[in-house]
């Protein structure tokens, strides 16, 4: 078991985590992992190194990053939240039972093969009803998982909205990582409620030096220092999505979570945010929970 005590961790380049690793096997958020005769997805797994991380310490800085980035195994980050048919309504009872038998062995044959997380966003966001979480080194897996949703029964009413895709890796100002939720081993159980959002700073802030942006960023960890059961996961989109972070927050206080937020607001890293939008919160639910959610 990794020691989590007073980690510091990166948002969009760090702030702090005093929460242990939470737990993607935990049964009240992730589907049983079973084998499955029936779905078969491809395991390609593209390294053999250990390692890896999205919550991280920014304090200090890296002597060799793209050392550091070549020795661990990369994993990515598929956030897709979906928008549900209203026709899925007119569908009877029977009809939803037998598809959601279907849509839920499809999750357990995808979770052999990587991490698969529900959430449901249903009366939080006009715009979509739930987010499906894929983790895994091998894009190519995250592709056929999601195709395999399009041919189910439920795949026929589900639209996605919105689509971010993102890899683990070190942070620039930190040697020390610490496994966030994509984690291997057992950890603590996901909190009630995960914030996803997308963020991009300016290219003003990446020509400042190092050091400059070490002491802006130090007076970021301090504000996170203050909200200890927050945790977070940064992954990084570089070059593979429209934004430079995504991030991830787990809480079970939204106040709290706020209050972190407002206060982030006042620091001088927040002169140099383009975006941080659209900010979706999500409830941590069982899929099969959030399909009978759906009428």
């Amino acid at each position: 078991m990794v020691n989590t005590d007073n980690v510091d961790v990166d948002v969009g380049d760090g702030i702090n985590n005093s929460k242990k690793d939470n737990n993607d096997n935990n049964p009240d958020n992730v589907v049983n992992a079973k084998p499955s005769d029936t779905i078969n997805i491809n395991d390609q797994k593209e390294s053999e190194s250990k390692g890896g991380g999205v919550t991280i310490n920014p304090a200090y800085p890296m002597n060799n990053d793209s050392t550091n980035n070549q020795t661990m195994e990369k994993k990515f980050f598929n956030f897709t939240f979906f928008k549900v048919d209203p026709k899925w309504r007119w569908l009877n009872e029977i009809g939803k039972d037998e598809s959601s038998i279907e849509f839920l062995e499809l999750l357990r044959a995808a979770n052999t093969k990587m991490k698969v997380r529900t959430y449901s966003t249903i009366g939080l966001r006009h715009d979509c009803e739930f987010l499906i979480l894929t983790i895994s080194p091998s894009l190519e897996n995250i592709q056929v998982f999601a195709s395999k949703i399009y041919s189910t029964i439920l795949g026929k009413y589900v639209e996605p909205v919105n689509t971010f895709l993102s890899l683990t890796r070190k942070s620039t100002y930190s040697n020390q990582v610490k496994l966030g939720f994509e984690r291997d081993d057992d950890g603590d159980a996901p909190l009630k409620y995960l914030v996803v959002y997308p963020f991009i700073k300016s290219r003003e802030w990446y020509l400042l030096p190092l050091e400059t942006r070490k002491q802006m960023m130090d007076e970021h960890i301090k504000v996170g220092r203050k909200y200890p059961d927050i945790r977070l996961n940064t992954t990084y989109s570089f070059g593979i999505g429209d934004q430079d972070f995504m991030l991830a927050f787990e809480t079970d206080d939204l106040s709290s979570f706020q209050d972190l937020i407002m206060e982030l607001r006042e620091t001088q890293v927040s002169r140099y945010i383009l975006k941080d939008l659209p900010m979706i919160p999500c409830v941590s639910k069982k899929m099969d929970e959030i399909i009978k959610s759906l009428g």
